[in-house]
Order: C-alpha cells, then structure tokens, then sequence
C-alpha cells in the first residue's frame, strides 16, 4: 500500500512566513480590512495592549486598541479616506490592565495587485521608558511650573520646599516678568496650605480707595453703591496664601495699614465697627530696591522689616541663559497641548538667536515669542524666519529695504536667508530657489560664500 503524502500548501506557508517576520519586530503591528476589522496583529501588538492575537483578530480596531484619538480622529480611518500616511504621531492608548500607555504610531494604506485599497496598516511604538526618563529629567530642572538649570535657579530650587513649610513672609524680588507669581504659587503649592487658597493682587494696578477695599473688602452701606458685603482678598485668603505683588508702589497711609494686618492678624472692612481675625501667609513680590526705598523714606523701615523675614531674588533671563532652551522647550509643549500640534522645538540657528538675545521683559517675554514663532510655524521646526522682526537680525529685517537694494545684494539676500532656513543644506536651498546644486554653488563663489563666509 503507498504512503499517502501531504502536500503542501503555499497559502499556509506565505501565512507562516509572514507571521513569523511580524512577530521578529520590536514595534507593535497590525492590519485591517476596509471595515477596519483587524486582520492580522503581531507578538509585539499583544505585549503592549495586553490583548491576545486570537481575540484581537476579527474584531474593530478601536475596541482592541483603545487610543485617545479613536473616536475623533481616528489616524487609521483617515489614512484609509485620503491615502495620506501617518508618521510618528504621538497618543496615548489604554491596555487591558486600563493603564495608560503612550506610544507613537504611523500608518499606510494596503492596496491588491490592482491598485485598489483593501484596508490598512498601523505600526505603534512604546514609549513608556522615554516618557519616564523625560519625566525624571525634567524633574531635575522643575519646580511647579519653574524651569532652570542655571546654577541661580537651582538653588533656588533647593531653598523653595524648605521655605514652603513655615508660615514666614517672604520678599520676592526679581525684574518683570520674571517670574515671581510662579515662585509665589511654587511656594504655596508645596506648602500645608496647598488645599487652601492661593489669591494674588497687583498693589501698582490700583489707586488706594480701590486698593483697600479689594484688600479688606467692605460692608453693605458702607458708601453709596456698596448694596452688599463684599470680601476682601484677605478675607479670600483665608487658611491660605495671598500674593502682594509690587508691594513697593503702595502709598505711606497704605502701608501702615498693612503693617497692622501683618502683626495683629487681623482685618477691618470698609464700614465694619468690629476687627476680623484672618489666618493668611503673605507672600510680597516687587521689582523695585526696598532697601533704597527705606533708606530714602518712601517705604516705612518697620513694614521693610516685617515684610524681609526672608527674602528670594529671581534672576533676570540674560544672567541664566543656559535656562532658555529648557524654557523653550516648556513652553513649546505646552502650546502643543493646547492647541493640538505637534512642533518638535527650534533649529539651532533659532535657537542661537534667543540665547543672544538679552530680553528685557525675561522669562514672560521669552513666552510671547515662542508663543509668536508657534503661531507663524506651520512645520515640525521653529525657524529663524518665524521669530519677531526685532529677533531676526539685520539681514532679515534691519538692514536697507529690499526696495533699495541692487540686484547682486538682493541675490546675496535670498541665497543666504534660503540656505539659513535649511540649515546650510545646499541642495533644499538650491530647490526653493528654483536652480540647479550647481548654478548655486557658481553663484556663491561669485559672491565669495562658497565658504560659507557671512
């Protein structure tokens, strides 16, 4: 009797095979039909999802992979519509545990021998581990929402938390818009008071009738448009913190009322016959020298002394600029966040141009510009070109108008800004300027740049 053999089946073979190369990829893999029904789903796939191959397979992609753009903007669906791929998008998805996880995914479409799109495929990646060491990195250089690594700010990162658990006052000083409302709130947020309030007052915004009654508030009656009581910010502090900013514009009658507060513990609205008890830890904030001040007689020597229990100095931006790329960085994330996008950071030769840069109105100035140069980046980088005119330099914006220039400086002009957006990349600048490599590089050894000389 023959022996009966198997034959074999190339179907189940190319299957075997595929699935083999799928499963030897550190990234997690998986396709799906034109339904969005997954159709295959690697080893890698169910280690970060959690999920088995076998349940995996037949069932909608966004009941298996839970991720946070799923319902609303779904990269996959998108992909399969337009036929646009997806690259490195970074979301978050949730696993089997519920644990959030985040990962960067890019996708493509599947076609058949005809061209025709039958689905579907998505490639993700953990990024657990990075977000980690991004997150014990930052740790290192963050504070509440203060960011440093000058030498300056990390001491003052040390000083912060021991400060926070007493009740003294503390006197910040430092220029505006450096930062004194932040290392206010750090101080507040690392404090026992935390889950009390934090309250703020700009003193210099108001005139003193406003001022006192915005402190200690004021009774019904107490003038003619007063119909109810209204609550001082003292009295809105209260178990917490209150901000005194620009303590030194104040008048001298103001000041001795404040100086009563602070060492009686105790306020008087606008129209009350009876002393209120408040429990408030009074931070003070100015850019001006209160030593000078008292000194001259413009700022009362005993509420100086009151007010100087302890004292922090914020430096101004251009004394610890090694912070403004970390500063950068921040803020970039943070528009990212809220507007949705996905800008990577600053070139270096943008970068190179806030570093040089003293900026007079520090870290809030730093925050407009990025703010400036986000809004005018439609790329993946902030160039030099989507900075504020004041930052670009004479070649972008100082020197003689483009009207009054002759042919050969404006030619030196626009080869210099294109090679200066692509990085020096001859080849990126010779395409935007619409000639050949080597038209260019005739060009720049005409004008003496062949060298990169300017």
């Amino acid at each position: 009797m023959a022996e009966t053999s198997s034959k074999p089946n190339p179907a189940a073979e190319e299957d075997a095979l595929h699935r083999t190369i799928l499963d030897s990829i550190a990234d997690g893999v998986f396709t799906v039909d034109a339904e969005r029904r997954i159709t295959s789903f690697n080893r890698a796939a169910e280690e970060i999802t959690g999920v088995p191959r076998e349940e995996a397979i037949g069932r909608r992609c966004w009941d298996v992979f839970r991720a946070n753009i799923c319902e609303s903007a779904c990269a996959l669906r998108r992909t399969i519509q337009t036929g646009k791929p997806v690259v490195d998008q970074e979301v978050y998805i949730l696993n089997v545990e519920g644990r959030r996880v985040p990962i960067s995914i890019s996708t493509a479409v599947l076609k058949n021998a005809r061209g025709e799109v039958i689905g579907g495929v998505e490639t993700f990646r953990d990024l657990s581990r990075v977000e980690e060491l991004r997150k014990q990195l930052e740790g290192r250089f963050t504070l509440g929402d203060m960011v440093g690594r000058s030498p300056p700010m990390l001491r003052l990162f040390e000083k912060l938390p021991i400060l926070a658990r007493s009740d003294a006052t503390v006197l910040i000083e430092g220029p505006s818009g450096s930062g004194k409302e932040v290392a206010a709130r750090a101080l507040h947020d690392l404090s026992p008071r935390r889950k009390k309030p934090f309250v703020a007052l700009n003193c210099a915004a108001l005139p003193d009738t406003l001022l006192e009654s915005e402190l200690f508030g004021y009774k019904a009656g107490a003038f003619t448009d007063a119909r109810k009581d209204k609550p001082g910010r003292f009295a809105l502090a209260n178990g917490g913190t209150l901000l005194l900013d620009e303590i030194g514009d104040i008048s001298p009658a103001m000041q001795a009322r404040l100086l009563r507060v602070l060492e009686e513990k105790v306020i008087e609205p606008l129209g009350s016959v009876r002393p209120e008890p408040v429990d408030v830890r009074v931070l003070a904030a100015t850019n001006r020298d209160l030593d000078q001040l008292a000194a001259e007689g413009k700022f009362r020597q005993d509420l100086y002394f009151r007010l100087n229990v302890v004292r922090l100095r914020l430096p101004p931006l251009k004394e610890r600029r090694e912070d403004i790329p970390l500063l950068a960085e921040h803020f970039i994330r943070s528009f990212n966040r809220i507007q949705g996008r996905r800008v990577e950071g600053l070139t270096p030769q943008a970068l190179a141009r806030l570093t040089q840069y003293d900026f007079p109105g520090n870290v809030r100035e730093l925050r407009n510009i990025i703010e400036y140069a986000f809004l005018m980046c439609q790329g993946r980088r902030i160039d030099v070109h989507h900075l504020p005119e004041s930052l670009r330099g004479p070649a972008e914006s100082e020197g003689k108008s483009k009207a009054g220039r002759t042919l050969e400086e404006m030619e030196r002009w626009m080869i210099l800004d294109a090679l200066e957006r692509h990085g020096g990349n001859r080849a990126a600048a010779a395409r935007e300027l619409g000639v050949h490599p080597s038209t260019l590089f005739r060009k720049l050894r005409r004008l003496g740049l062949e060298r990169g000389e300017g």
